[in-house]
């Protein structure tokens, strides 16, 4: 394993500036606090789920409290845009840590009943211990209570490491926590690279379960070291969502919604909208349209309030974004809007055609402000581009049609398909993939069993001695009668 660097600068990637400096945590501080976790569990899963819920409704009244403050540092350290802060991040990580502290007394399992004559059998959920997550840099406050809000709330201790270029509104979450009344030890943070303070933390042998949001490539990574464990994997990795328009489609409602789902954090957002396949009669109302509204787009300061798009997380990602639609245009794509080099960490609004299916804009990952359009014809032909990927995690189909939605909603492979809409989540509903986008849910009642053990009791209940099934071990003769 390679040597921690001592400390990193964290940057604002729209001006550059260096907004704080913090020490990078090696093997020792994820051991220091893996241990810690260990050792604060058991209480901290003993206390009631009402316990529980008061520190998670506490926590969200002190985010509210605090709002403007997350929202502001959430936007130096992420290039995004304030307003996306302020209305999306920061109220909808308080409505899900509510969330949490409701759902947590609510666990639910099969009914206790005499499943077996002679038993009575039940189900109890218990905390798996240790939690080990790891949070990516397109969302660090809002991923950080996806992962630790749930595994709280059933009971476990989190150790929590956020990507080392975004930690700050972690360590800010954290120390409300300590405000809030949790016992010490039981969430941990550790700022540190991937390949040190993550692995250190995937592979510690007093880690029950990991939970990984980030690249499907880095995702297989962590997968691999915790199955040396073995341990409980939670993966919700990349995706390549598909914005599927029939021709009888709202037209303005679907321009609209590719826009906001393709530029929403700067395109920096797994289930953003990257390819909209669109029927032939609409198709080129739908790129004028869009191209139209992008025209619109407001690209400059992130904590200007007017500010649509602000930058992208880092000037590299940026030249990473302009490398993609580079070699898009090089192989006969087209721009339509955008397509030019980055300017430091800001990258225009793109929008591309004529690309080939299998051209590599269209198969990978971008996570830019990048839209490429492709035609189609018949409702067959549609579903079958939108299904031609290795990603799974979303999907939208934009119809007036009942028949056609219902249809798109079933055959679409992925494991959230918006009708008519693209984006909007709520604590109530799960998010999580299949395929290539990983496996596990984030929010709702479904991630609370993600991080909870099923243990069956079964009791014994006629006081019997002698069992009938004793006999396939010894015989009809054998044995005691007392």
């Amino acid at each position: 394993m390679p040597e921690a660097p001592d400390a990193t600068a964290i940057q604002n990637p729209a001006t550059g500036e260096v907004i704080e400096r913090l020490e990078l945590a090696g093997p020792a501080a994820v051991d220091a606090a893996v241990l810690a976790a260990r050792k604060a569990q058991p209480d901290w899963g003993a206390a009631t789920p009402g316990e529980r819920a008061a520190v998670l409704n506490r926590v969200a009244t002190l985010l509210q409290e605090r709002a403007e403050d997350f929202a502001a540092v959430e936007t130096r350290q992420c290039g995004k845009p304030i307003r996306l802060s302020r209305e999306f991040d920061v109220p909808g990580t308080a409505d899900n840590a509510t969330f949490f502290a409701g759902a947590a007394r609510v666990l639910e399992g099969k009914a206790s009943g005499e499943y077996s004559a002679a038993h009575t059998s039940s189900i109890r959920r218990e905390p798996l211990g240790v939690i080990g997550s790891i949070a990516p840099w397109n969302y660090p406050l809002n991923m950080a209570g996806w992962k630790v809000f749930p595994a709280l709330a059933a009971g476990n201790a989190v150790v929590i490491k956020p990507a080392e270029i975004t930690p700050l509104t972690t360590v800010m979450l954290a120390r409300l926590f300590e405000e809030a009344g949790l016992p010490d030890g039981v969430l941990g943070v550790v700022v540190g690279t991937g390949p040190v303070a993550g692995e250190a933390l995937v592979s510690h042998p007093e880690v029950d379960m990991v939970s990984f949001t980030g690249s499907t490539p880095v995702g297989k990574r962590v997968a691999e070291l915790a199955a040396r464990g073995p341990r409980r994997v939670h993966l919700e990795l990349g995706g390549k969502a598909p914005f599927l328009v029939f021709d009888d489609a709202d037209l303005e409602a679907a321009v609209h919604g590719a826009v906001a789902g393709a530029l929403i954090n700067g395109g920096q957002d797994c289930t953003a909208a990257t390819r909209a396949y669109v029927q032939r009669p609409l198709y080129e109302q739908f790129v004028a349209g869009v191209a139209d509204v992008l025209g619109t787009v407001r690209m400059g300061d992130p904590a200007d309030p007017a500010t649509d798009l602000g930058s992208l997380i880092s000037a590299r990602q940026a030249q990473r974004v302009h490398g993609f639609v580079s070699r898009a245009l090089a192989a006969g794509a087209r721009a339509v809007r955008g397509g030019s080099a980055p300017d430091g960490a800001f990258y225009s609004p793109t929008l591309l055609v004529g690309a080939a299916q299998d051209a590599e804009i269209v198969r990978d990952e971008v996570f830019g402000p990048v839209l490429v359009v492709l035609p189609f014809d018949s409702d067959e032909q549609g579903l079958a581009l939108a299904n031609d990927t290795r990603f799974g995690l979303a999907a939208s189909a934009w119809t007036r049609d009942v028949f056609r939605a219902g249809r798109a909603s079933r055959e679409l492979a992925a494991g959230c398909v918006w009708i008519n809409d693209h984006i909007p989540i709520v604590s109530e509903m799960p998010h999580g993939g299949i395929k290539a986008s990983g496996y596990g849910k984030d929010m709702s009642a479904y991630a609370l069993e993600e991080y909870t053990a099923v243990k069956h009791v079964m009791t014994e209940n006629t006081g019997i001695a002698r069992k009938d099934w004793h006999r396939t071990v010894f015989g009809a003769g054998g044995g005691s009668d007392v």
